[in-house]
């Protein structure tokens, strides 16, 4: 019996700001842990490659306003720093 995956003392290391800021990366990186999940069966960050991301932010936040994308970007940045790899991702607009 597995616990379920724990990201919010996955990223309490990295986490900084304000309340509500802190929540937001935190509700974020779920939603992008359950979407991973949903279609690769991965369970935690740890298992994730540069591909899963970067299909998360082309694929699942494709119709989503620059805006929307750029706060899951920063997300995104928090859980590379997190897994202390050197991946780097751009917010590009989709016309």
């Amino acid at each position: 019996m597995n616990k379920p995956f724990d990201m919010e003392l996955f990223l309490a290391a990295v986490l900084t700001g304000s309340y509500a800021t802190r929540q937001r990366h935190l509700r974020q990186a779920k939603r992008i842990q359950a979407e991973i999940f949903q279609r690769w069966q991965l369970e935690t960050p740890w298992a994730w490659q540069r591909k899963h991301l970067l299909w998360f932010l082309e694929h699942r936040l494709a119709r989503r306003c620059v805006a929307t994308r750029y706060y899951y970007l920063l997300t995104m940045q928090l859980l590379v720093h997190r897994l202390e790899k050197t991946w780097v991702f751009k917010c590009q607009a989709k016309v």
